[in-house]
């Protein structure tokens, strides 16, 4: 029996598959679950052109990622933060700190997607960070933190 998968089923497929299956399984289980529907002729039709618009729209969203990346590229990002002796922080830098400053930049980017090289910050000095800008489009993003002036 040939089925297209409505969802991800474990050691089977991943969404939007064709897989065959036996019969009692797929009548008796994917399909009364809502995991799979029947790959009917009509129904592969529907899921080529579900593949081909996804397929456009994820060409767009990957190129606009791109040119975000390019900015965070050309970007200096220095952060301040107050400091006690030597050059430790009060405090941390974290990634919402580092998405203010972007947003502050012009770049909003959501702190989910940011990851700081090592966790926190916690002394002065020169770090990386790296951000997510789409599954495939990943920029490391260095910044610095610097001591606010008194």
């Amino acid at each position: 029996m040939e089925l297209i998968l409505k969802q991800d089923v474990a050691n089977l497929g991943f969404k939007d598959d064709v897989v065959t299956v036996k019969n009692g399984y797929g009548r008796n289980f994917l399909i009364p679950q809502g995991q799979a529907v029947l790959a009917t002729a009509s129904a592969k039709k529907v899921l080529a052109e579900t593949l081909k618009q996804r397929a456009y729209k994820e060409q767009n969203v990957v190129k606009e990622a791109n040119k975000t990346a390019e900015a965070l590229k050309a970007m200096e990002l220095k952060l301040t933060a107050k400091t006690g002796e030597g050059d430790k922080l009060f405090g941390s830098i974290s990634n919402a700190n580092i998405a203010e400053a972007l947003a502050a930049e012009g770049q909003e980017i959501e702190k989910k997607f940011i990851t700081v090289a090592g966790g926190l910050v916690k002394r002065l000095g020169k770090y990386n960070a790296s951000v997510r800008l789409h599954r495939d489009v990943i920029v490391e993003l260095p910044f610095e933190v610097v001591s606010e002036k008194n």
